[in-house]
C-alpha cells in the first residue's frame, strides 16, 4: 500500500502515514476514540484518503 509506509528509522518501524510520523495505530486510536474524520485531519494534517488508507491498512 504506497500510503504506508514501515521505516525502521521511522517510529522503530511501525507502519505510519507517508511522508509524516503519524502511525497507524494513532490513527485508529483517534477513530476509536471518538474522533470524526473532521476532527482527525485538523488535529493531524491529515487527508480522509490518508485517514481510508490507515483503515484499509488493517483491513477496516
Amino acid at each position: 500500500m504506497q500510503d504506508i509506509v514501515i521505516d525502521p528509522k521511522i517510529r522503530f518501524g511501525k507502519p505510519t502515514i507517508i511522508g509524516t510520523r503519524i502511525t497507524v495505530e494513532e490513527v485508529l486510536g483517534a477513530l476509536e476514540g471518538g474522533m470524526a474524520f473532521g476532527e482527525i485531519e485538523k488535529e493531524y494534517g491529515l487527508t480522509k484518503e490518508q485517514i481510508k488508507a490507515a483503515l484499509q491498512y488493517v483491513g477496516g
